[in-house]
């Protein structure tokens, strides 16, 4: 088998995440058989692709082509699903897409825990089409030098843009306003930014809507550029008729080089600067850029399971560790004595303690620190733990902080179950055992899915003792999507720049891909050298290239 060439195969199944399993269909009786990794393609489907990473036996390919549709494809896709390619499992059955998934989290749990782990399957999300509250749409153009597009990014592609109106995963509010600022533009002729030539105005067009409330709150992105007045495009959104309400437009400005939404000034241009979303009977308050569940229905879901598993809390103390806007925490507090929330965000701590009084709750605490540093600072023990880290996990030295409190159970919650299932070796071999699990899929129609697992320490001084091969974590390139190495290379080969691993693992932090210091921060150093504008600008660039934001 080489790179290069073209084969045919049909996939027999799908490892987390997007990891599908193609069986090559060849004359030659040495590449007959062979298994190649080749995304974006599901169960069943009997598929082309050309080979373009081989590495000894270890073979990846670049989906071309599906020449036959699984049994289980029986949805109608959007018209925009072979460019945008965003939702992978649009065209399966729902259920066939739960099964799936479900099978994924017991395989990865079961490649880490000996013996039972009372895993009790997927809870599927309550709707599972138009179920986002965010959508960051991009201004382009859908092939060189084109017209004006305003949607998402074309499959396998950092520049081509997709305009994706009536797109399937949020409703037709969404698709209303795009059009009309999409229409507005186009006929004045307004620029986009170019990201090459770094040049033009429009950037990105940013929509919340909270399902429960219909409350809308749209932010437009630009360059300052141009001097343009937007009172007019203004009337035309607050014209529109919609199912929900428009409660707030503003407009952000962004110079940066990098193809991020990055605020370096918000300007309000009509109403206010937020909306209110409902979870569980309890109300939010929600910014442009304030972290918050996509889906709003998903999240109480997960929060009603995570808040089961928690069981009684009456005269407890409670960490809400990696605790974002608090949410966990105010569900939980109301029968806990209290709950103390740690999160490295301001920002987002700040819109914690508004939500907390919004809600009368009184027994809140939300620290803005980082685990690893509060956990030495904080005077209370705790009765439990919860933990909801970002996709990297728990940094090492936080989980040994975390387990030297000897709490008798905490609940993990993991969107990406491959940080979960490393974590979960260092739990059980300091004496912590899986007793409930199960998985919630909160993302419909893509490859991600989210997992909760109840921890339970052990009484005697049994410890269970697991060896793990780092292949079995499957934390291949294509998931953790770059290395340090790549992100230097491409920072050095696209911009002349040298940056350093602290400098990279800086910048991540910033957009939650890392909770934690890096290594080579210079512990005990008086001063630690901060990543210049220049390069913080060129390694975003990197981390959008590589689809890691």
């Amino acid at each position: 088998m080489k790179k290069g060439q073209i084969y045919t195969g049909t996939v027999a199944y799908v490892d987390f995440p997007n990891k599908a399993a193609a069986y090559v269909e060849s004359e030659d009786p040495q590449d007959n058989g062979q298994k190649v990794i080749v995304k974006n393609s599901i169960p069943g489907q009997r598929v082309s692709f050309m080979v373009n990473k081989k590495k000894g036996s270890h073979c990846e390919g670049r989906l071309l082509d599906v020449l036959e549709r699984a049994d289980t494809e029986i949805i109608n896709p959007c018209a925009h699903f072979t460019e945008c390619g965003g939702c992978v499992y649009q065209t399966m059955d729902y259920g066939a897409q739960l099964a799936m998934k479900e099978e994924q989290i017991k395989k990865l749990l079961s490649s880490v825990i000996d013996g039972d782990f009372g895993f009790e399957g997927i809870i599927g999300s309550p709707v599972y089409e138009a179920y986002r509250n965010k959508m960051e749409f991009s201004f382009g153009d859908e092939k060189k030098d084109g017209e004006l597009a305003l949607g998402l990014h074309k499959r396998n592609s950092m520049y081509d843009i997709v305009t994706v109106s009536g797109c399937k995963i949020v409703d037709e509010d969404y698709t209303r306003i795009l059009d009309c600022v999409y229409e507005y533009f186009k006929e004045r002729n307004i620029p986009y930014y170019h990201k090459m030539k770094h040049e033009g105005y429009l950037r990105h067009l940013l929509v919340r809507k909270a399902v429960k409330t219909g409350q809308i709150l749209i932010d437009l992105i630009t360059t300052t550029q141009l001097d343009f007045d937007l009172q007019e495009l203004s009337q035309k959104l607050q014209s529109l008729k919609l199912d929900g309400e428009i409660k707030g437009f503003l407009h952000t400005y962004n110079d940066s080089f990098a193809d991020a939404v990055i605020n370096e000034k918000t300007e309000l241009v009509f109403g206010r600067d937020y909306i209110e979303e409902e979870i569980l009977k309890l109300r939010f308050k929600i910014t442009t850029f304030s972290f918050f569940q996509t889906n709003s229905l998903g999240a109480e879901v997960l929060y009603s399971k995570a808040r089961d598993y928690v069981g009684a809390t009456k005269d407890k103390v409670l960490f809400d560790l990696y605790s974002g806007t608090g949410t966990i925490a105010q569900i939980l507090a109301p029968v806990a004595k209290k709950v103390i929330g740690v999160e490295i965000i301001e920002e987002a701590v700040v819109a914690a303690r508004e939500n907390a009084r919004l809600n009368g709750l009184t027994n809140c605490e939300f620290i803005a620190d980082d685990v690893l540093h509060a956990l030495d600072t904080i005077e209370e023990r705790p009765d439990f733990i919860v933990l909801d880290p970002p996709r990297d996990g728990i940094h090492p030295k936080a989980l040994d902080k975390i387990i030297d409190y000897g709490v008798e159970q905490m609940v993990y919650i993991s969107c990406k179950p491959t940080s979960l299932v490393r974590d979960l070796v260092t739990l059980q071999e300091n004496g912590y055992r899986v007793t409930k699990s199960c998985c919630v899929d909160m993302f419909p129609n893509t490859v991600h899915v989210e997992t909760v697992v109840l921890l339970s320490k052990l009484k005697s001084t049994n410890r269970i003792s697991v060896d793990l091969e780092l292949s079995e974590l499957d934390l291949t390139k294509a998931e953790s999507k770059a290395t340090y190495a790549e992100i230097k290379k491409y920072v050095l080969d696209k911009f002349g720049l040298k940056v350093s691993q602290l400098y990279i693992a800086q910048v991540k932090r910033e957009f939650g891909l890392i909770e934690r210091i890096n290594y080579n921060v210079g512990e005990g150093k008086n001063h630690v050298p901060q990543v210049t504008q220049e390069k913080k600008e060129a390694i975003i660039d990197a981390l959008k290239y590589f689809q890691m934001i």
